[in-house]
């Protein structure tokens, strides 16, 4: 690898399992869920979805973003959850963009939904009471945007770009991050993704696409924590969650030259797209996608320690990723780690919070277990069920797949 390859050098999350870092990895190393009863709109009977990953509240931290008045513009909370992310990725890192590094700084972070919420606001009071929008409805609603107040948070000025590729955001905005810094483009990339797509429309649509659990109709009751069930013989589809999580690259020479600190590197990536249908992922594409990230990063598949899945837990999709890892691993598919199973699918920002799992656990040498787990049958897998594992891993492939046939697979390498 070249002084241009990207390590990564900060890195911070916010996810149903808690606001800070260490918090939210000593509970997914228990292997307690984060879901739990839908509490962000009130539920007719009727409504199908009834529980939810939510995000803890960050409103009483100590940060100009999160003042009332600055919350009463920008009123999509996809806004103050990546500045949060952002800005203690970048203190953990140990960057100061001043102006002279401001041109050479990347933003890629993104989301996958936006801040659609505050649009449909809008409309539902121009209907309810007459009343024309608030001037920043329009801009909560630019995808874009996220980047933008980042750039505004941190000086930032390099290349900006919102890399919207559904569930598979996360991975791509590194992708993507990688891609600027080993063309010279930039020297650091900011990096990652947010996502509150708990919003009453959004969650009735994922369940008449039958894609969000919903309890088996006349079946016994069951808690929440139980319904998120990746790779299992039990699935009944992905719970909706929120979460944000930022990834502070940059070049090893950039990093070297100013004393910071890494221990992980992006050894390669893939990108394909399904060509094949709209939400259903496709066993050929999905595969090779993880062949190209092996391939960019000179591997084998018996170099590889740990896969952290996509495993969104619908039936069609664990079963592609599933059918895929064969094909590419064999007999020998090294341990699997489910993190949804954990605390639901944040949509973009799964692979975002997840990338993070992965890195941290390369570090202490441990898989968080993937709970709720009974074995199916037509997939043999060591999805470290059992509870959380102690294990080396140099290299752990991180898979995600989106909507529209958008499949993002990265290689990480551990570097001390």
């Amino acid at each position: 690898m070249d002084a241009t390859t990207a390590v990564i050098v900060g890195y911070d999350a916010v996810s149903p399992l808690g606001i800070e870092l260490a918090e939210q990895w000593t509970r997914a190393v228990q292997g307690q869920s984060g879901i739990g009863p839908l509490t962000r709109f009130p539920l007719s009977p009727e409504f199908p979805v009834r529980i939810a990953g939510q995000a803890p509240s960050i409103d009483h931290l100590d940060y100009p973003f999160l003042k009332p008045r600055e919350q009463a513009c920008w009123r999509s909370p996809i806004f103050k959850y990546a500045l949060l992310t952002v800005q203690r990725a970048l203190e953990k890192s140990g960057i100061t963009i001043t102006p002279d590094l401001a041109p050479r700084v990347a933003v890629t972070y993104s989301s996958a939904i936006g801040g659609i919420d505050a649009v449909l606001a809008a409309d539902r009071l121009m209907i309810a009471a007459g009343k024309w929008p608030h001037p920043y409805s329009n801009p909560n609603a630019c995808i874009n945007m996220v980047g933008g107040k980042i750039s505004m948070l941190t000086g930032a000025r390099g290349p900006i770009t919102a890399t919207i590729t559904a569930c598979a955001t996360g991975v791509t905005s590194m992708i993507i991050g990688a891609m600027l810094l080993a063309q010279g483009q930039a020297e650091v990339a900011i990096c990652g993704a947010v996502d509150f797509a708990l919003v009453e429309p959004i969650v009735a649509g994922f369940a008449t696409m039958n894609g969000a659990y919903v309890p088996k109709e006349g079946g016994p009751a069951e808690p929440p924590e139980s319904a998120s069930r990746p790779f299992s013989l039990h699935r009944r589809g992905f719970v909706i969650a929120e979460g944000a999580g930022a990834i502070i690259l940059a070049t090893k020479a950039f990093a070297s030259a100013h004393g910071l600190q890494y221990n992980a590197e992006i050894a390669g990536w893939g990108m394909t797209s399904d060509a094949h249908h709209f939400v259903a992922p496709y066993f050929e594409t999905v595969k090779s996608c993880m062949e190209k990230s092996l391939a960019h990063a000179g591997l084998g598949p018996g170099d590889i320690q740990a896969v952290n899945a996509h495993a969104a837990a619908t039936r069609i999709g664990d079963q592609v990723e599933y059918a895929a890892l064969r094909a590419v691993f064999g007999t020998k598919i090294p341990p699997v780690t489910a993190n949804k199973s954990l605390m639901g699918h944040a949509m973009g920002a799964s692979s975002a919070i997840e990338s993070i799992w992965a890195l941290r656990g390369m570090q202490t040498e441990t898989l968080p277990p993937t709970i709720n787990y009974l074995p199916d049958p037509e997939m043999e897998l060591d999805c470290v069920a059992q509870g959380s594992r102690r294990l080396q891993q140099e290299h752990v492939l991180k898979n995600a797949f989106g909507f529209g046939g958008c499949n993002a697979c990265m290689i990480f390498r551990r570097t001390e």
